[in-house]
């Protein structure tokens, strides 16, 4: 993303004129009527040897809200929020205007750096002008005359630090995106199809955990009845589906925390919780009978808490009539209550008879692959671009968020980190925005998603206090 420079100022002053010498064409229409510019223009500008964004701006002008001119005003305001510079331009010989006064004060709140262009700065009926400019405060003004060239070099010799530290700051983003992606990728395991899937079958007491992973195995390997709280140990069981090893844990039923009394199940409990945090995916067992109630949505809170990969199956399905209508009805109930888990599988079955052990053992390995799936970084940053042109993230006290970078970092779960500047302001509405566009426009659905925030130093506050 090259640094952007938005040429702003009250209509008249000569930014058009301004844009077409910085692009060495004449792409922007020139006229003395005020107010020919309306839509934001964008060029690739050169000035020696830097090469930077330059955008063309309607005049600022005070206008009634819905009108024209106050659509255009919304236009430029969007550009000075967005650039990394600001050329304010100023007519040096009608000199400093009450709508310079005022408008320089909607660009003072933005954290955009200033430069103050006096335009028409020929002859030496500018001076008084050039003298005035200093009223506005942000710096000594630059004297230049866009019609003719004059004063280019001294626009150079105050873009050049911004353009340079710009850069700086752009390379050392990256530069931090890619070491933490190499330091993740370090720290991750490998897929290796010949390590076993860890499999937690987790739920409340008595949704059939232990009469599925029978059914699975093939054998009574373990001990079930009508009870509630049979089983207490977390117990792993090795096993093998397609060719590809298991290792499936049993857990004890879970419940509300206030309703456990007796000290073995807080032990069976604590265990159940442990088998969680280190399972790869996790099956949430429900009773299709009473499917979704509120223990069942802590324990997938606690799911993706962890970062775990879900499934969900609906254990009993062999006591339901109308499977067709029931199923439509409690994937759409999932796809409402669970929305940090959105596009899990939801997969019915019956531990008893061991009718959907396949389908509930494919959707396990499809969000296994989910949840090891790494997206290149240029498809990420595609996507930024889109976000930012379709959807950019709100202004804040005037000010707009900037997002300049995005990188995957890690997998299981997939988590980002996203480089920009104020990301502190960033409204939770727009991270859930971001998180639900990763998870659709990847394809990454019913495993947990990070999304880390990388507020980088702005290049033009060094030095300061």
């Amino acid at each position: 993303m090259p640094f952007t420079l938005a040429l702003v100022g009250r209509p008249n002053v000569g930014k058009s004129t301004m844009f077409n010498r910085l692009v060495g064409k004449k792409l922007a229409l020139v006229d003395d009527q005020p107010g020919v510019t309306r839509d934001r223009r964008e060029g690739d500008a050169k000035l020696a040897d830097l090469s930077f964004t330059v955008i063309d701006t309607a005049g600022l002008e005070e206008a009634r809200e819905g009108s024209l001119t106050a659509r255009m005003r919304e236009q430029t305001e969007a550009a000075i929020h967005d650039a990394d510079c600001v050329l304010f331009m100023i007519d040096a010989r009608a000199g400093l205007t009450p709508d310079d006064r005022f408008f320089a004060e909607i660009v003072r709140k933005t954290d955009t750096p200033v430069i103050v262009a006096a335009n028409k700065a020929e002859g030496k009926g500018a001076s008084a002008g050039i003298i005035e400019a200093y009223e506005l405060g942000f710096g000594d003004p630059v004297p230049v005359s866009a019609e003719h060239g004059e004063g280019m070099g001294e626009l150079y010799d105050v873009l050049q630090p911004l353009v340079d530290a710009f850069e700086e700051d752009e390379a050392a983003i990256r530069e931090a995106a890619a070491r933490e992606t190499v330091q993740a990728a370090e720290g991750e395991e490998e897929d290796d199809p010949s390590r076993p899937v860890r499999i937690a079958i987790v739920g409340r007491p008595n949704a059939g955990k232990s009469t599925l992973i029978n059914a699975m195995l093939g054998e009574e390997r373990l001990l079930t009845g009508p009870e509630a709280g049979i089983t207490r140990d977390s117990i792993g069981l090795d096993w093998e589906w397609r060719g590809r090893p298991m290792k499936v844990f049993d857990t004890a039923g879970l419940r509300k925390r206030a309703r456990i009394e007796d000290k073995v199940e807080k032990l069976a409990a604590a265990d159940a919780i442990r088998a969680v945090k280190f399972a790869e995916v996790v099956v949430i067992l429900l009773d299709a009978t009473i499917p979704f109630e509120k223990q069942d949505l802590t324990i997938i809170d606690l799911c993706e808490r962890e970062g775990r990969a879900v499934v969900i199956g609906l254990n009993k399905w062999d006591l339901i009539e109308s499977r067709g209508a029931t199923l439509s009805g409690l994937k759409e109930e999932a796809a409402r209550l669970l929305p940090q888990v959105r596009g899990c599988p939801v997969v019915p079955l019956s531990g008893l008879s061991g009718q959907g052990i396949d389908r509930l053992m494919e959707g396990v390995m499809q969000m296994h692959q989910v949840w090891n799936r790494r997206v290149p970084t240029a498809r990420i940053n595609r996507w930024l671009e889109n976000v930012k042109a379709n959807h950019p993230p709100p202004a804040v006290s005037g000010r707009r968020i900037k997002l300049r970078y995005m990188t995957q970092t890690k997998t299981r779960p997939p988590q980002f980190s996203l480089f920009g500047n104020q990301l502190d302001a960033l409204p939770e509405s727009y991270k859930r925005y971001l998180v639900n566009s990763i998870r659709e426009t990847f394809d990454l659905p019913g495993v947990p998603i990070r999304l880390a925030m990388r507020t980088s130093d702005n290049p033009f506050d060094k030095g300061k206090k």
